[in-house]
């Protein structure tokens, strides 16, 4: 990989992650790397976890036969989130563990200090 004409002063060094506590939370789909999601896969049982998932944020966000992944952005629904605890030399990370519609039964919690809260016409990722 070449890197001539970068330069690290010109640009700010990514912050430390601290993963969120365990619960729910609003959130939205920005992107479609929201999730890893193995939807072809030599094994079944991989693809078959992949599409459960895939079913519930579908479901969660009323967009049940996406024709492709740009469908799934910008609507909001309660992801419960795990953590993980530091291991092997990795670091504690968070997963997603279930999804639902923000109506649902889940009770959301506060973001986080330096977590975006949703709210406001714009979402915050746009602004």
């Amino acid at each position: 990989m070449d890197l001539n004409g970068f330069n690290a002063l010109e640009v700010e060094p990514s912050a430390t992650f601290q993963p969120m506590p365990a619960g729910w939370y609003k959130c939205v789909i920005t992107e479609a790397v929201f999730e890893y999601l193995n939807l072809k896969h030599e094994k079944d049982v991989v693809v078959q976890i992949a599409q459960q998932a895939l079913s519930q944020i579908c479901r969660a966000i009323g967009v049940n036969s996406p024709k492709d992944s740009v469908e799934l952005c910008d609507k909001p629904l309660m992801v419960k989130m795990a953590v993980t605890p530091a291991s092997g030399g990795y670091e504690a990370s968070n997963n997603a563990k279930g999804y639902e519609a923000v109506s649902g039964g889940a009770s959301a919690q506060a973001a986080p200090s330096g977590v975006a809260a949703s709210g406001g016409s714009t979402p915050p990722w746009k602004t």
